[in-house]
């Protein structure tokens, strides 16, 4: 797996504006738009153009000559030049604008797409805010770029172009000169515009530092706050967006520098032509009005590649951006369906659904290669059948769950859902045939209904209603302020714990799926809240495997089966009675929770 979070700080960023070519297919829906904006474009570049040639119309024959006919006509003329010119403006603007704002959503939805199907192994070694930094501030950089600079740079190169044709058209003579002078003009802005764009990647890279760490104090406010850090965050952070408004300080005074050297050295320049010209119009050599026009088309290519030298640095940020996001779009999820994934059984009357069986599994976790999580693990639940896993604290529980509903793959062995294993299912329909319920309650930034349909998006009103009834949990959202359609704020922060857990399980229970996965479901409930839990996951268990995780230990004693883990291996197998005979690991567990510090003390004895 790509290490994203590693990949900024260990090279730079390819800043080649060949990296822009990469988004070319997501330009290629909107052709139609894409080409009106370039006739349009390509319009607007030649009235700029012709404009010269209006200038030297209206000053030979207008002026020069003292008929007011003739200036009238040159002078009509420019005024439809300018007419048309307004019209392409027009619609160039609009159209690039509308393909760049276009364009930036499409990477938007297929970049988070992308994301959501990458496996939670990749975001253990990928900063979350670094990948919403690349989602948010990439693609606006995009946007921008696209639907504006990209279009200015191209516009300003035709007309360059087109003015230095129009330049040899004008007077040979002075164009050459200007061609001589061209380079004595263009390498120090090209030396000095290095520096430039340097700055601006640092400077992107000091913003994606604050957006990074705005990310992690908020989503973090309460321990936060609970430590009494917020000065320390704030003293952090106050450094952060110093160092990232002194970086980009310093960027803006080079780029003013930069700027300045363009129109001091372009400007300069024409000043020379100037000069030599004025002398040619007074030996007779060339006319008052191909002199305006010459003075005009220099000033064109003056100010054109200003504008493009100034633009180059947006485009070869864009080029990073593009860079980061395509790398982000590349990266392959670990976890995929197969090419012919086998569908996985329906139940029959005579055959029940919800066998799960690990056979000499062993796994580590990306972030933690050199830890073993499972070792040799094997175990086999029947349908129906609840089994119970405890032990200590990184004996390997929760992975358990985790690698059936194949978050990981194992390093070794075979895990197997009714016969098939996950390997060779899609992972889509195997964990529509699980329903979890985690140790932290998930609830989203939305209504107490839509956080409880998130387990089944097509469920009716009255379905929530009565999953969130069988979860005990109406009791608590009739003082709602509005009840169901109450908005519970991000990650549920206006309910309580036992709240946002039987929330949590009302979403399980409506998803009504073959294998319940309980990963420490009740250990946020106060007594009286878990003991009418207890009695709601009583009905959703008959009938269904499931699978319990716990360290509290009175929330699995009726399980049929206890299976007893310690540092990633079975130890013991039994029901809570044989294993406390046992005087084994779950005997010190039990008397630690039950039987109070004595038997505690002469568990240990043993």
């Amino acid at each position: 797996m790509a290490r994203l979070r590693d990949s900024i700080p260990d090279r730079p960023p390819n800043r080649d504006i060949r990296q822009l070519a990469r988004i070319l297919g997501f330009l290629a829906p909107y052709r139609r738009q894409v080409a009106f904006a370039m006739v349009a474009l390509v319009v607007a570049a030649a009235c700029v153009l012709v404009l010269g040639q209006g200038l030297r119309r209206v000053i030979d024959r207008g002026f020069a000559s003292g008929d007011a006919a003739l200036l009238d006509s040159a002078l009509v003329a420019l005024l439809g030049v300018i007419v048309v010119m307004a019209i392409a403006t027009y619609t160039r603007f609009y159209f690039v604008s509308w393909i760049g704002e276009r364009v930036s959503a499409d990477i938007r939805r297929a970049v988070f797409g992308h994301l959501l199907d990458l496996s939670p192994g990749f975001f253990e070694v990928t900063r979350t805010g670094e990948v919403i930094s690349r989602l948010t501030n990439d693609t606006s950089l995009l946007e921008v770029v696209i639907g504006s600079s990209a279009s200015f740079a191209l516009r300003n190169t035709l007309i360059m172009a087109g003015s230095l044709v129009m330049l040899i058209v004008t007077s040979p003579k002075l164009t050459a000169l200007v061609l001589l002078g061209v380079p004595l003009v263009i390498a120090p802005i090209l030396l000095y515009g290095r520096r430039v764009r340097a700055l601006s990647r640092a400077s992107q890279a000091r913003v994606a530092d604050v957006s990074i760490y705005i990310d992690e104090a908020l989503h973090e406010i309460r321990t936060v706050q609970s430590y009494g850090h917020e000065d320390e965050d704030r003293a952090r952070f106050g450094e952060r967006v110093e160092q990232a408004f002194a970086t980009a300080a310093e960027r803006i005074r080079q780029r003013a520098l930069l700027i300045a050297l363009v129109m001091l050295l372009a400007f300069g320049a024409v000043g020379v032509i100037l000069w030599i010209g004025g002398h040619d119009v007074l030996a007779g050599r060339i006319s008052a009005g191909e002199l305006s026009a010459f003075v005009f088309y220099a000033v064109l290519v003056a100010g054109a590649f200003g504008a493009v030298s100034e633009v180059i640095g947006d485009l070869q940020r864009a080029a990073g951006a593009t860079e980061r996001l395509m790398e982000l779009l590349a990266t392959e999820p670990q976890i995929r369906a197969p090419l012919i994934p086998q569908p996985l059984p329906e139940p029959q009357p005579d055959r029940k659904i919800g066998e799960v069986r690990f056979d000499r599994v062993s796994f580590h976790y990306p972030s933690r290669p050199d830890a073993p999580a499972l070792v040799d693990f094997s175990l086999e639940v029947k349908p129906g059948e609840t089994v119970a896993l405890v032990g200590p604290s990184g004996a390997g529980k929760s992975t358990v769950l985790q690698l059936l509903l194949r978050y990981y793959d194992a390093d070794a062995g075979t895990i197997s859902l009714d016969g098939i294993e996950v390997r060779n299912a899609d992972p889509r329909e195997l964990r529509s045939r699980l329903a979890l319920v985690p140790q932290d309650p998930v609830i989203f930034a939305a209504s107490v209904r839509e956080n409880v349909r998130y387990g089944r998006p097509g469920a009716s009103d009255i379905e929530v209603e009565n999953a969130c009834a069988a979860a005990y949990a109406s009791e608590f959202i009739e003082r709602l302020p509005e009840a169901m359609d109450t908005f519970l704020g991000e990650r549920g922060v206006r309910l309580s714990g036992g709240q946002r857990q039987r929330l949590s399980i009302a979403r399980a229970l409506l998803a009504d799926r073959a294998v319940l996965l309980l990963d420490e479901a009740t250990s946020s409930l106060d007594a009286a809240s878990e003991h009418f839990v207890q009695m709601a996951l009583a009905r959703l268990m008959r009938n269904r495997t499931t699978l319990v995780v716990a360290h509290r230990l009175a929330t699995v004693q009726n399980a049929e089966r206890i299976v007893v883990m310690d540092e990633g291996r079975i130890i013991a197998t039994g029901t809570h009675e044989q294993l406390v005979r046992e005087k084994g690991l779950y005997a010190r567990l039990a008397a630690l929770q039950f039987l109070g510090g004595a038997a505690v003390a002469a568990a240990a004895s043993q």
